[in-house]
């Protein structure tokens, strides 16, 4: 998880202040993709404990991609007819 928020940060910094409204752009700017960051700014704005921080963010993360969740399932081919 944390190289994909590093390396996607800037896709994701509007998702991101969408579920965390009180971040302002320079918080976000600040963040720069580092999850440790996030979750300080998120104690910060919201008075929640660094587990708590974690949590909200990991939750938000298996949402933002479900795919990473499920395993990845192969189609089976269809039966050969005699």
């Amino acid at each position: 998880m944390l190289e994909q928020i590093r390396d996607n940060w800037r896709p994701m910094k509007g998702a991101v202040q969408e579920r965390w409204f009180r971040l302002t752009d320079d918080d976000l700017d600040q963040i720069d993709g580092r999850l440790e960051r996030l979750v300080r700014r998120i104690q910060a704005r919201y008075g929640v404990t660094s587990e708590e921080a974690h949590d909200q963010v990991n939750q938000w993360y298996a949402r933002l991609i479900p795919e990473r969740r499920r395993p990845i399932q192969t189609r089976k081919a269809p039966a050969a007819v005699l």
